[in-house]
This record gives structure tokens, C-alpha cells and sequence, in this order.
């Protein structure tokens, strides 16, 4: 399990790179009065945060993998699949954003 763990923050350090990216797009977008949104992502993605920004969600994902490693088989295997899940989600929407900044 420990090269899961390993892996997993291997891919926050990629998100944290990449949400810095996006944020500092998204500030400079809302300087120019536009991206007026409450928040990244819907409460139904499983984040317990709201923010207009990306860094604070990897934030709340390394807490989670930091919990991971004190979790018991059980509840290691749900909270994996929680934290895939939601890596997988911020890789995508990260994606869309600098696609779209392109655009």
C-alpha cells in the first residue's frame, strides 16, 4: 500500500503545480470582471470545501491521503476510491481550464 500512497502524492505535487497555474489565470480573468462563479466544483464531487480556486481542493486531497495512511483495510479501500475519484475529477477540470484559456 505504501507505493499507492506513493502515487498518490506524486499526483498531488502535479495538481498543486498545475492548481498555482489556474489560479493565477483565474485571479487575472477575475480581475477583468469575468469568471463570476461561487465555486470550482459542485458539493455533489465529494469535497467538504467550497472555494474559487484550485489550490485549496488539492489542500483538502492531501489531508485525505495523509488519512490514509492511518486508516485500517476497510476504511483505506472506501476512502481510496474517494480520493482516485476526485484526483481524477481535478485532472480533468484542470485540463478543460487551460484548454479553454487556449481557446
Amino acid at each position: 500500500m505504501d507505493s499507492v500512497i506513493s502515487q498518490l502524492k506524486e499526483n498531488l505535487q502535479v495538481l498543486y503545480r498545475k492548481a498555482i497555474d489556474a489560479d493565477a489565470s483565474l485571479a487575472k480573468l477575475q480581475a477583468q470582471g469575468k469568471g463570476k462563479f461561487g465555486s470550482i466544483f459542485e458539493e455533489s464531487i465529494g469535497f467538504q470545501i467550497s472555494s474559487k480556486q484550485f489550490k485549496p481542493y488539492v489542500e483538502e486531497l492531501s489531508k485525505d491521503v495523509d488519512l490514509l495512511q492511518g486508516a485500517n483495510e476497510e476504511e483505506m479501500q472506501q476512502s481510496l476510491t474517494d480520493v482516485v475519484k476526485k484526483m481524477e475529477i481535478m485532472f480533468k477540470t484542470l485540463a478543460q481550464f487551460q484548454q479553454s484559456l487556449k481557446d
